[in-house]
């Protein structure tokens, strides 16, 4: 092993390039969540005998598209419009209706996976779950493969870490839209008030006393849980360390910071709401929204930090359900937004992990600063310290789930 590298495979590659400069940071974090969390699915599998039909393709007659994605995560104006999506209808004239619908997975997948194992139209032309959920759509068989031809800038600019996953080798069934990196986001006037320091520096500093009942979750199991893991000594990468017996241990000290007040409440990502109005003053969230959420303000009211045990890393992925009449318009969409330019701009913004080589080259045009900050490109420092929830069988992902809901029902 080369010396300075980490153990893992995939996390070994993503240094490299950083090192080679071939990365930004959220290619980075979107192509470890790729690889690392193919599922093993034969006791989820759908039952079914037949695969199902991907339905007609009306894209050239119907100049229209339906995405579905997570809040905060979207350039924005403070007249509702989006800057970059206008761009894309104005060039490709389709119309795109953009919902934010996805708090978190589990909610949103419980609303359409009825017409998505049906293969009817499920509402949504293209959606952008975490790569984990993907995966499993994937192995259900509910995601139309899409076409290179009409990405050629998904071709010519996906950073090769992305590519290998092993449900989709080529990822033309999940294209990465954005990494994500776990954390903590807090309140710096409220926490210092608080607790006299200036900020959290480990999981260990959020359950402080001082903090009781200021505390907030992402409902996201393998954020929440995976931080509460590493913070535990347990290696969320490895089958051997990260145990059915170590991820009931986390989720039962979670459940006790729940019934001791400790914890406000456990959350979508609609979490923000909470920090914004007071009501809590830490929480285990994601980097991104941290500027958002500033932005939404007007001031550097949050701030965000990495944890003395590690972050957690995964990557949220555009798919097409077999139910959508649209599928060259998304790939469309798609194409636009592996366009350097574009996808720098939207970097800007929501401040996540890009998967598009030659971003960050664009940021320096746009905002040097930004092209300099570790949390959008990262360095081989911060890659060190991320880490991804090791990829569960179907079994443990029925049993984990199972535990972790029985904390979110008593929060």
């Amino acid at each position: 092993m080369n010396q300075g590298l980490p153990q893992d495979p995939m996390m070994r590659q993503l240094v490299q390039m950083a090192r080679s400069k071939m990365l930004s940071r959220r290619a980075a974090l979107l192509g470890l969540g790729g690889t690392a969390t193919a599922l093993t699915l034969a006791s989820c599998s759908s039952g079914t005998e037949s695969a199902l039909t991907p339905a007609e393709d009306l894209s050239d007659s119907e100049k229209v598209l339906v995405w579905h994605n997570w809040p905060l995560y979207m350039d924005g104006e403070d007249d509702g419009s989006y800057p970059t999506l206008n761009r894309f209808t104005e060039q490709s004239g389709i119309k795109v209706e953009y919902m934010m619908e996805i708090d978190d997975n589990d909610t949103w997948y419980a609303k359409v996976k009825d017409q998505l194992a049906l293969g009817t139209d499920p509402g949504f032309d293209v959606a952008c779950p975490t790569n984990w959920l993907a995966d499993r759509m994937i192995g259900l068989g509910y995601l139309q493969t899409m076409d290179n031809a009409n990405m050629p800038n998904k071709v010519a600019n996906l950073a090769p870490a992305y590519l290998g996953n092993a449900n989709d080798p080529e990822r033309t069934l999940s294209v990465p839209y954005q990494g994500i990196i776990g954390g903590i986001v807090y309140n710096k006037a409220m926490y210092k008030e608080a607790t006299g320091k200036d900020a959290p520096t480990s999981i260990a500093d959020v359950w402080a006393p001082e903090l009781k009942g200021r505390v907030g979750l992402i409902s996201e199991m393998r954020d929440s849980v995976g931080l509460t893991l590493l913070s535990q000594g347990v290696d969320i990468t490895d089958p051997n360390s990260l145990t059915e017996d170590a991820f009931n241990a986390a989720v039962e000290f979670i459940a006790a910071q729940v019934s001791s007040g400790q914890i406000f409440n456990i959350k979508g990502n609609s979490y923000g709401e909470d920090l914004v109005n007071g009501n809590i003053i830490v929480a285990l969230a994601w980097s991104g929204d941290t500027t958002i959420l500033n932005f939404e303000v007007e001031e550097d009211r949050f701030g965000f930090v990495i944890p003395d045990t590690g972050s957690t890393i995964s990557a949220d992925t555009f798919v097409v359900p077999m139910g959508s009449a649209h599928k060259k318009n998304a790939e469309a969409l798609i194409n636009y937004y592996y366009d350097p330019v574009n996808a720098a701009e939207l970097a800007a913004y929501v401040n996540y992990v890009t998967p598009v080589v030659g971003a960050k080259e664009e940021m320096m045009k746009l905002d040097p600063e930004l092209a300099e900050n570790p949390l959008i490109f990262p360095s081989e420092e911060f890659l060190a310290n991320v880490h991804t929830f090791r990829a569960l069988t179907g079994q443990e992902e029925q049993r984990f789930a199972t535990a972790w809901q029985n904390v979110l029902l008593g929060a």
